[in-house]
């Protein structure tokens, strides 16, 4: 069973999301949050799978929230799921520690497939708000960054495409301890906070090279 927190600070929203979420066998609701102050309590009172975050909420933004939560390896369970898109907002939310970044448009078929990827250790950045992150990181100065051994890009390039610790060991025939030292260093070199933005950045990476090159 996949147990869920609801940060939303709009009543009929909270229901509606409810409503959804409860038609799944696999899903149950276990909190709702008004505000940014009591999804921090609250994840903290029930540790959920996941935990749906809206970006502004009173108390607190949504980004605070999970910033917060980050000391108790809670931020990592946090879906942002609002509807804004803005790149500030994505970049926050992600360097907060946010597994995934989904709008509010999203259908209920792919929130209920998200919220089981967030639930299994993965992550997930909606493709339009992927573009406004990467179009972010173009945009920055090149930074100095330590060279990736080739077992390292292997590991990012698994990394990139979703795959958790356990597949990337299996795939590579590592130990899966082995795999989490190589993620650590990755994210070291690459001068990000987690797993969502390292794959992010590989695949700016890739676009930045282009064909041929």
């Amino acid at each position: 069973m996949i147990r869920l927190l609801i940060a939303e600070d709009q009543p009929l929203m909270r229901a509606g999301l409810r409503a959804v979420l409860e038609t799944e066998d696999d899903l149950v609701v276990v909190a709702e949050a008004g505000t940014g102050a009591q999804a921090v309590t609250l994840a903290r009172e029930h540790r959920p799978d996941v935990i749906l975050m809206d970006v502004q909420l009173p108390e607190g933004s949504g980004v605070d929230a999970t910033r917060a939560l980050a000391g108790d390896d809670l931020a990592r369970r946090v879906l942002i799921l609002t509807t804004f898109d803005r790149e500030d907002y994505v970049l926050d939310a992600l360097r907060a520690g946010a597994s995934g970044y989904l709008l509010k448009d999203v259908d209920a078929d792919e929130l209920l497939r998200v919220i089981r990827l967030v639930a299994h250790g993965e992550s997930f950045i909606q493709p339009a708000v992927a573009t406004k992150y990467l179009r972010l990181l173009t945009q920055r100065p090149p930074d100095t960054e330590e060279p990736l051994t080739p077992r390292e890009l292997d590991v990012l390039n698994l990394l990139a495409q979703g795959e958790s610790n356990k597949r990337i060991a299996t795939r590579l025939g590592l130990a899966e301890s082995t795999v989490k030292n190589h993620v650590n260093n990755i994210l070291g070199k690459l001068q990000v906070r987690n797993r969502t933005e390292a794959a992010l950045k590989a695949r700016a990476r890739r676009e930045g090279d282009g064909p041929g090159r």
